[in-house]
């Protein structure tokens, strides 16, 4: 029931106009088929009339003849009409598309149109290369700042003598340039001996006489 009052949209009713057009179409055919089929009927009956010899009948029938005839070419125009108008209906139906089409997107356009403001947007950008351009200068401030903290406190001379230790740990040595590292395991620095730990009792005896201990 609800189909029933559902508004027909626009291609419900090019769907109903196409519908009806096809079945004039198919009506137009089988006339003009009546009409071709009554044709040659009469065209035989001109033909028998005229071996009788009865002239005022074949006179009356080429008239009617004629007649037919005119009918079934009014046929082929009225068939062409009819497929002009389905194919002007078509054309209708995807020109109004392509208007909806455009007017969706002329009102999506406008809509965005609205929020998008040009010079707060070219303000914005302007503003962000603004920022951008002082965090940078910012960091090269930063980087110079730290660059002459650690040049003043002596960590410059501390990393090279960093770097040094570690070339001696491989074995390379430097002396104005870099030179071939010897041979693996030949520099590698040496554990120092170990100092005594213990103390001979001459040693003790000693010390105690020069502290004045008998």
């Amino acid at each position: 029931m609800a189909s029933l009052f559902k508004k027909k949209t626009v291609d419900d009713i090019i769907k109903e106009q196409t519908k009806e057009l096809r079945g004039t179409q198919r009506q137009i055919t089988r006339d003009r088929a009546a009409l071709e089929k009554q044709e040659k009927q009469m065209e035989m009956e001109i033909k028998k009339m005229a071996k009788s010899g009865n002239r005022e009948a074949c006179k009356i029938l080429a008239k009617q003849l004629v007649q037919l005839r005119k009918q079934k070419n009014r046929t082929y125009a009225v068939s062409s009409k009819v497929t002009s108008m389905s194919t002007q209906t078509k054309v209708m139906n995807s020109q109004m598309k392509m208007a909806g089409a455009m007017s969706t997107t002329a009102k999506t356009m406008q809509a965005v149109n609205k929020k998008m403001d040009p010079q707060k947007t070219l303000q914005t950008m302007q503003d962000f290369q603004k920022e951008n351009m002082k965090m940078g200068m910012t960091e090269d401030m930063i980087n110079d700042t730290l660059d002459e903290i650690f040049v003043e406190s002596g960590d410059e001379e501390e990393s090279q003598d960093i770097v040094n230790q570690v070339l001696d740990e491989i074995g390379i040595e430097i002396s104005g340039k870099m030179v071939r590292a010897p041979a693996a395991g030949k520099s590698l620095p040496t554990a120092s001996p170990k100092r005594k730990t213990q103390i001979s009792d001459d040693e003790i005896e000693r010390q105690l006489r020069a502290l004045g201990v008998e």
